[in-house]
């Protein structure tokens, strides 16, 4: 067992609130507590947008450069400290220890991207139609911003949202996920020690309450929000109400396409590795296999082979590649969409069974199902879990369709030797992004991150695109 930490929230520079009642456990072994938490109240979120109200004016006005030499500083520590955090992270979301290591490394590249991007932002000098007139536009910070973000990536998203958003003199408060408040607590410790001065970076720990509290804030200039569509609709008509900017991520149902020309073992290490690594538990997944019918009896064949190989286990076990759901419920649900397809015909190649460790956890089976439909439940509903099923098709056109024929469009990718098929794919898949001869999930945090449809709502996040949600264009006119 490890020691339990005793968490706070984050108000004004300070660690505030008093009794624990909240908890959240390992998802590797549910004897053990990782962390105890305030149950965060409006009362809260109203001191911690208080503290952000007053200290925006001196961040906002700070030079760039100071900005930047803070998330700098923070990058550097995380990154000193990637194999401590990373273990945390694993301990309470349940990734493998490699994967929660490389989370916390690419959050610290996030802070240190971003401290680069405070010295380039950039405005323009534009012609006016009148003689004597100059016109420049520039980017200003806004306000106070609220960002609300999931379990699943619990420092590398809280980073990439609180990164861009202090990078351009905002300031912020911050509600991470109830199952993961730990990890989050562990960023924006490492922010404070790196520098930033009270006020600016705030958190609230707490459930669905508080983050309704900072959606309906007066004060709050903008809600990036990262979870279900369920969710993500009140929290856009919230916002919206009151003209607030939002920016919405709310998941995906990933087709990945294999064609009859595919390199068929290249093909089978995409699907396993989009599909079942970090447990399923990625919104960019590959849920959907969509696969052409020269191929598709070997190449099911082979892939539930390799799914039936993998080795589920603790977190930390050096021998586990696929670590428990993070709570029972995730685990529960991805039992019970194997169980409805089930139900609609489908065929369990490999896995939909309960699995019995030595020691009490959340652990799913991955699972591969075979003989699906594409309007089955099992091919429009997000499980969020280690399950994938196979959609034969006879052309490439019909995979096309049926890719496109979903409400989600966030990630969707192809396998194939054809230059003229991947073209054409990059161009018609209806997602924001696209991978040829690439697993669906795996993103680099330099580029825009965002989809179409119902998956995405609002300005791209990540990379360059950032500035457009948490800066305004001011336009000058001035004559000589």
């Amino acid at each position: 067992m490890t020691d339990t930490l005793e968490l706070s929230h984050w108000i004004d520079g300070d660690r505030v609130g008093g009794d624990r009642p909240a908890e959240s456990r390992n998802p590797s072994d549910t004897r053990e507590v990782v962390a105890r938490t305030p149950d965060g109240s409006a009362a809260d979120v109203d001191d911690a947008v208080a503290a952000a109200k007053a200290a925006f004016p001196a961040w906002a006005d700070a030079s760039p450069e100071a900005r930047s030499d803070v998330l700098d500083r923070a990058g550097t520590l995380l990154m000193e400290r990637k194999e401590e955090v990373g273990r945390l992270l694993s301990r309470e979301e349940g990734k493998t220890l490699p994967e929660g290591i490389g989370e916390t490394a690419r959050a610290a590249r996030i802070l240190k991207y971003f401290a680069g991007e405070a010295l380039r932002l950039h405005g323009q000098n534009l012609a006016s139609t009148r003689p004597g007139v100059e016109i420049q536009t520039y980017r200003q910070p806004v306000g106070v911003y609220g960002l609300i973000t999931p379990w699943n990536f619990p420092i590398a998203i809280p980073a990439w949202k609180a990164a861009p958003a202090l990078a351009f003199g905002n300031t912020v408060v911050l509600k991470p996920a109830g199952p993961t408040p730990a990890t989050a607590e562990a960023l924006v410790a490492i922010l404070h020690e790196a520098g930033l001065p009270k006020g600016v970076l705030n958190m609230v720990i707490g459930r669905g309450g508080v983050g309704q509290a900072i959606v309906d804030h007066k004060d709050i200039v903008g809600v990036s929000f990262t979870g279900s569509q369920s969710v993500g609709a009140g929290v856009a008509a919230g916002a919206v109400k009151r003209q607030a900017r939002v920016q919405l991520e709310m998941g995906g149902k990933n087709p990945l396409i294999v064609l009859d020309d595919a390199d068929l073992e290249r093909a089978v290490n995409i699907a396993l590795d989009g599909s079942f690594f970090a447990t399923g538990q990625r919104c960019t997944a590959s849920s959907r296999l969509i696969v052409q019918d020269g191929v598709h009896d070997k190449f099911v064949a082979l892939l539930a082979e390799k799914v039936a190989a993998l080795r589920v286990g603790d977190a930390l076990d050096p021998n586990s590649q696929i670590g428990p759901a993070v709570s029972e419920a995730q685990m529960e649900t991805s039992y019970t969409y194997a169980d409805i397809a089930r139900g609609e015909g489908a065929r369990i190649v490999t896995g939909g069974d309960r699995l019995k460790l030595d020691k009490p956890g959340w652990y799913v089976q991955p699972t591969l199902i075979a003989d699906t439909a594409a309007d089955m439940r099992i091919n429009n509903e997000e499980v969020f879990g280690p399950v994938a099923s196979t959609i034969r098709v006879k052309s490439y056109e019909e995979a096309l369709e049926i890719a496109n024929g979903v409400e989600f469009g966030l990630s969707a990718g192809i396998v194939t030797s054809s230059l003229k098929h991947a073209r054409d794919f990059q161009r018609r898949a209806k997602a924001g992004m696209t991978m040829v001869n690439l697993p669906t999930a795996g993103v680099d945090y330099h580029v825009p991150f965002g989809g179409t449809k119902s998956s995405s709502y609002g300005a791209r996040e990540q990379g360059f695109a950032a500035a457009e949600f948490f800066t305004q264009i001011k336009t000058s006119y001035s004559a000589g």
